[in-house]
């Protein structure tokens, strides 16, 4: 599995778990994927595709600063976000 594939899918069951939702106060997950390594060009970490500066804000981000991260980086990655959810039977 890519470490694109990697980050779509923790952003998937991040969100069949809720950490999306908007009516939700859980505190969102890193994105981290332990693949911590920066593109050749410096731009993101190739595991979880966020910038340096993502990184360094994470820990003093809220709630909508953290979605905001997860929005950028998957826009990054080319996915969806919030993913889509298969609906429930």
């Amino acid at each position: 599995m890519s470490a694109t594939e990697s980050i779509a899918a923790r952003a998937h069951l991040l969100g069949e778990a809720g950490f999306f939702d908007p009516q939700s106060d859980e505190v969102i997950p890193s994105p981290c994927i332990s693949v911590c390594r920066m593109s050749e060009d410096r731009s993101h970490c190739v595991g979880c595709w966020r910038s340096i500066a993502e990184i360094r804000a994470w820990a003093q981000a809220d709630r909508a600063q953290r979605l905001a991260i997860w929005a950028q980086l998957a826009q990054r990655a080319g996915f969806p976000f919030p993913p889509a959810l298969e609906s429930q039977p």
